[in-house]
C-alpha cells in the first residue's frame, strides 16, 4: 500500500482539512482579541507547521482521491493560508540576491587559468556579481510581492474565518460521502 491510499483509507485528508479549518477560525478569534500576545504569535507557528503539513498531504493524495477540483482547491488555499501569515514582514527577494551576490563572487574566482581570467579580478568580479544579484531581485521582488499581497487579501480576518468555516464544511461534506461544497450548491440553487 503506497502512502497515498494509506491517508486515503484513514480519511487523513478530510481529518486534515477540517483541523486546518478549526485552525483558521482559531487564528482569526485570537487576532481579533489580541494580535500582540503570546498566545497568537505561537499559534501562528503551530498554524505554519500545519500548513506545510497540510501541503504535504495535498500533495501526496493530490490526483488520487475522488475529490472534486474544487475540495483541492480550497486545501491548497488553505495551507497557502496558514503558511504565508508569519512571513508579511520578511523579504526573501533581498536574502536570495545577497546569496546570489555571495555565490556568483566565489564562482567567479573558479575561472582562473581559463579564457574567461579577467572576470576573476576584482571590479568585473564585483560589477557581475552585482549584476546578478539585481537581476535575481528585481524578478524574486515581483513574485515576492504577489504572494504577500494575495497573503494580505486571505490573511484578512473576514476571508480568514470564511475559509475556515469553509474548510470545516468541505471537509463534514466530503467526509460523509456528499462531495463538495460547489457540488451542493451547483444542485441546489443554479441546475434547479
Amino acid at each position: 500500500m503506497d502512502i497515498a491510499d494509506a491517508l486515503l483509507s484513514n480519511n487523513v485528508p478530510e481529518a486534515t482539512l477540517a483541523l486546518g479549518g478549526i485552525l483558521a477560525v482559531i487564528m482569526t478569534l485570537l487576532y481579533l482579541r489580541d494580535s500582540r500576545s503570546v498566545i497568537y504569535k505561537l499559534m501562528m507557528i503551530v498554524c505554519l507547521a500545519f500548513g506545510v503539513y497540510m501541503a504535504v498531504i495535498a500533495f501526496n493524495t493530490y490526483g488520487t482521491t475522488h475529490w472534486a477540483m474544487t475540495t483541492c482547491i480550497i486545501m491548497a488555499v488553505a495551507a497557502f493560508t496558514l503558511i504565508i501569515r508569519p512571513f508579511k514582514e520578511v523579504h526573501f527577494a533581498v536574502i536570495i540576491a545577497l546569496l546570489v551576490m555571495g555565490l556568483g563572487y566565489l564562482l567567479l574566482g573558479g575561472l582562473v587559468d581559463t579564457q574567461l581570467e579577467f572576470l576573476t579580478e576584482k571590479w568585473p568580479r564585483i560589477a557581475l556579481a552585482v549584476v546578478a544579484g539585481v537581476f535575481v531581485f528585481s524578478l524574486l521582488h515581483m513574485v515576492e510581492s504577489i504572494v504577500k499581497m494575495a497573503g494580505k487579501i486571505l490573511n484578512a480576518w473576514p476571508i480568514l474565518l470564511i475559509l475556515g468555516i469553509v474548510c470545516i464544511i468541505e471537509a463534514a461534506m466530503v467526509f460523509t460521502g456528499h462531495g463538495s461544497v460547489y457540488d451542493f450548491i451547483e444542485s441546489e440553487f443554479i441546475n434547479k
